[in-house]
């Protein structure tokens, strides 16, 4: 294992003790050999026991972590999603196990020739979670970890505190070291996990951070699958239904106070229904919280650091002359004394040089941009970094087509938001600056499984056929044959 990547504070001990824990999944991994159904399905009946056991444990956990925060959204995204991603894998993992046929190849079809793709599991997987789902973002990479048959080792965030401990204390107590550990730490773990040489690595958080987990694993060649974020734009477009856009937006922007890789980041509306768009998204904040400071199902955002960056965003707009309109009266600018809450604020038109527009908001923030011309929305969007999602509201068929095929984004939905996230039949994942690789369902599987290409002889083999020595008949007749 190497770890050249290792900074000069990272301890050696940390890197010692995460390698054994390696060496122990590698080895026992190799001992038992391949995993049948039967063991990667009671894996997975834990996992699911473990989350419906310690529900109200969990979210109590959660929201001791944040100054405040919804129960309902923990309960519902961080516990109940991640439990119906299991029962989906746990539903369909001996299928997923079986060989996939990829036939020979004419005349070796007819002659008993056997062509498949085996998929076998990687080894061990490491799974880097972040702290705005931690629990959510930690079990459904790792519900594909094992029903891929893999062994796994889980890195939670330190922004999360608590909520890691319980994780680690509920593995601890569920599972062996050699099936399935939890490693916590602040940054010098996080650089010591990253630097091992697991047999796969998923990581969920921030493409900066990701940039230097790409640089640690490359010393090992270890695959990657990143899952990451970026600025997911939003168009009203031609046909909307304003009042359900906005109400479908602002549930997604207000959800864990729009700390969501998936959450909308902007939004383009035409100039003539801009006065509409705002004042529907007062009257949702209005009608769905009224207040804000001390509302349990409106969330905080996770810490001051996180919070004075995105009121710097809001305030470099403000000083640069754009108009900012704060969706509550209740919270402003200023950090208030008992919790991180940030009121809604939509930014109108803002510059792109504004960081607002530059940068990844992750959280309650929203630029909104006026257009013409949709063609105008698309060129936009491809100027910048690519999304994880791209939201369309609206009935256009070539509207629909344009932004379908003419922009590039992990994935897209009509008329409503972030809602292909509960699709396990679908992969999730970004591309490029918003991720590498995708998991869920049967994608997962795949992603933290090796595709073995199986081919067994038939009757007929074409070896002799290339042996020397090499005569032009034998030429022509392969000419004949593959030509």
């Amino acid at each position: 294992m190497n770890s050249a990547l290792l900074t000069e504070e990272t301890p050696a001990s940390d890197f010692q003790q995460i390698q054994k824990i390696v060496e122990l999944q590698r080895n026992s991994f190799i001992q038992d050999g391949y995993p049948s159904a039967k063991t990667r399905i009671d894996r997975l009946d834990r996992l699911i026991a473990m989350l419906r056991n310690n529900k109200q444990k969990l979210a109590a956990t959660l929201k001791s972590d944040y100054s405040a925060r919804s129960h309902f959204d923990s309960v519902v995204f961080d516990i109940l999603v991640p439990i119906e991603s299991l029962k989906y894998c746990r539903k369909n993992t001996a299928k997923w196990m079986k060989p996939e046929k990829r036939g020979a190849k004419f005349p070796l079809n007819l002659l008993g020739a056997d062509a498949h793709v085996f998929y076998q599991p990687m080894g061990v997987v490491g799974i880097v979670a972040p702290w705005n789902f931690p629990i959510q973002l930690t079990f459904s990479p790792l519900g594909n970890a094992i029903s891929a048959g893999n062994r796994a080792i889980i890195k939670p965030s330190e922004l999360t505190p608590a909520t890691s401990a319980l994780l680690e204390e509920l593995f601890k107590a569920d599972f062996g070291p050699e099936e399935i550990s939890v490693v916590n730490g602040g940054p010098d773990v996080a650089a010591a996990f990253t630097a091992q040489a697991f047999d796969h690595l998923v990581f969920t958080g921030a493409p900066s951070v990701a940039k230097h987990v790409m640089r640690a694993a490359a010393e090992n060649l270890v695959p990657l699958t990143l899952e990451l974020g970026g600025k997911c734009p939003v168009i009203i477009g031609e046909g909307a239904d304003l009042k359900s856009a906005v109400e479908r937006i602002f549930t997604f922007k207000t959800m864990n106070a729009g700390q969501i890789c998936l959450a909308p980041d902007y939004t383009f509306v035409q100039a003539e229904v801009l006065p509409q768009f705002i004042e529907l998204a007062k009257k949702f904040v209005a009608d769905n919280f009224g207040t804000l400071a001390d509302n349990d199902d409106y969330g905080s955002i996770i810490n001051e650091r996180h919070r004075a960056r995105i009121a710097g965003y809001i305030q470099e707009a403000m000083d640069k002359g754009f108009q900012t309109i704060p969706l509550s009266d209740d919270i402003g600018l200023d950090k208030l004394a008992h919790n991180h809450k940030l009121a809604p604020t939509l930014v109108i038109d803002p510059s792109d040089d504004c960081k607002i527009m530059s940068d990844e908001i992750f959280g309650p923030a929203m630029p909104i941009k006026t257009y013409t011309n949709i063609n105008d929305v698309a060129s936009h969007i491809n100027r910048g970094e690519r999304p994880l999602a791209l939201y369309y509201f609206g009935k256009s068929k070539s509207e629909i087509n344009l932004l379908k095929t003419n922009t590039t984004s992990g994935g897209m939905v009509v008329n409503d938001i972030a809602a292909h996230v509960l699709q396990d039949t679908m992969p999730l994942g970004g591309v490029g600056h918003s991720g590498m690789g995708s998991y869920h369902g049967f994608d997962g599987f795949r992603q933290l499984s090796h595709g073995k290409g199986f081919y067994k002889q038939g009757m007929l083999s074409l070896t002799p056929f290339f042996k020397a020595p090499h005569t032009d008949k034998m030429l022509a007749l392969l000419e004949k044959m593959m030509g």
